[in-house]
């Protein structure tokens, strides 16, 4: 049988021609803005009529704002490879994408919209991403990814039950809790599955000897004991069997991550940055683990998760997808090197606000200055390839690995 293209023929804007184009130039972009406005906002200085309060607008838009933009973005182009079927082009991406500007507008006005019509306009882009996803999979009868299909239908429900609690209480904290595993939980899918096999193709190729450990039982009872501390957490965040349940997970996610060989990558940082990225998931649930115990604040160890293990990771994912998906050479610039220390400086300086208040107002500002220097520089960096703008890259003498996603 002959395969069927994952790519078909598109006449309108090169935009619009597969998922990740639009999503992470958008997500990019949004998220350095949001992190402009939320700063002053935070301090008083500028005022939204959002019906959020400045820490939990900030939280939802970069949970369930940001982040749903760049998971669409990886899963509208990465499940034509894993079915075998066409990719969402054109008029129906661009409505998605519609949808997902508008649930920003709602959300930034909620308190003029009112909070129902806010929280219906808003959850309306996920319950269709999901929607098309679930068509997609079970049509490809690639039953191994329904648990992504889960997943995104847990951050659906979510980001619902964030404008309810808001609403009914004042603030959030449970959904904020449920965004934050769900995503960690796609990390630790999508991760252990790109990052050993990048990691090997490029150990093949360019430095033999040792290379990663492939999936086995020790990765199996490793994600199956980050979902029941995830689930604890969720459930309970002060208790100390939550704590246990963390430290037991971060431990066996600081071995996951060591078993792929990422030290001998530093030459090649595309690579490289994708280890770095997912170190922050175990620091994540260790920090978390501490706060369980009463050690230390809450916000460190989500902020390692957020800030850090997301936030990387998907600048490692968008750049890398970005270059591979449009022909050009998988190489890491210097500008592009500039994003992932961007990114990372924002990480640690957010999470050091968190555990050392004297200077938590200092690093507060230079974890949002770094922030937006990474997004918005990939933005300024990426977008003329993202729209079709720059051409393909000339061939180099050695082929460059196939992009996985």
């Amino acid at each position: 049988m002959s395969p069927i293209p994952r790519f078909q023929s598109h006449r309108g804007p090169a935009v619009l021609s597969s998922g990740f184009r639009p999503f992470f130039f958008s997500g990019a972009l949004f998220a350095a803005l949001a992190v402009l406005i939320w700063l002053p906002f935070y301090e008083g200085e500028l005022s939204l009529q959002t019906a959020f309060a400045p820490r939990d607008w900030h939280a939802h838009e970069m949970l369930y704002g940001y982040l749903p933009a760049v998971i669409t973005g990886f899963l509208f182009t990465a499940i034509p490879n894993w079915t075998g079927r066409l990719p969402l082009q054109g008029g129906p991406l661009l409505t998605l994408v519609v949808l997902w500007f508008a649930g920003r507008v709602a959300t930034a006005f909620s308190a003029d919209l009112g909070w129902l019509p806010a929280m219906l306009v808003d959850i309306a882009f996920l319950a269709a991403v999901v929607v098309v996803i679930a068509r997609e999979i079970i049509a490809g009868r690639k039953w191994n990814n329904l648990p992504v299909v889960l997943l995104t239908t847990l951050l659906l429900t979510g980001n619902a039950g964030f404008h309810l609690e808001a609403h009914m209480q004042g603030r959030a904290d449970l959904s904020i809790r449920i965004g934050a595993a769900v995503v960690i939980m796609l990390i630790s899918l999508i991760g252990g599955r790109i990052i050993p096999s990048f990691t090997r193709n490029w150990l093949v190729r360019e430095n033999p000897g040792r290379l990663p450990t492939p999936f086995n039982r020790f990765d199996t009872a490793t994600v199956a004991t980050s979902v029941i501390a995830l689930a604890l957490w969720v459930a309970l965040p002060n208790a100390v069997i939550a704590g246990l349940a963390l430290t037991l997970a971060g431990l066996l996610q600081a071995v996951r991550l060591g078993r792929w060989a990422g030290y001998r990558t530093f030459r090649d940082r595309l690579v490289l940055v994708l280890h770095i990225g997912y170190l922050f998931v175990p620091a994540g649930f260790l920090l978390t683990a501490a706060a369980c115990f009463g050690w230390l604040a809450p916000s460190a160890g989500l902020h390692a998760w957020m800030a850090g293990a997301a936030g990387v990771m998907t600048l490692a994912v968008m750049t890398r997808a970005s270059l591979g998906h449009t022909g050009q050479r998988l190489a890491a610039s210097i500008s592009t090197q500039a994003i992932y220390g961007a990114a990372a400086v924002a990480a640690l300086a957010r999470i050091w606000a968190a555990l050392d208040t004297d200077w938590s107002f200092v690093l507060l500002h230079v974890a949002a200055f770094a922030w937006v220097l990474a997004f918005l520089g990939f933005a300024i960096s990426f977008g003329p390839l993202l729209f079709g703008y720059q051409r393909r890259s000339p061939p180099i003498s050695k082929p460059s690995p196939a992009v996985a996603e």
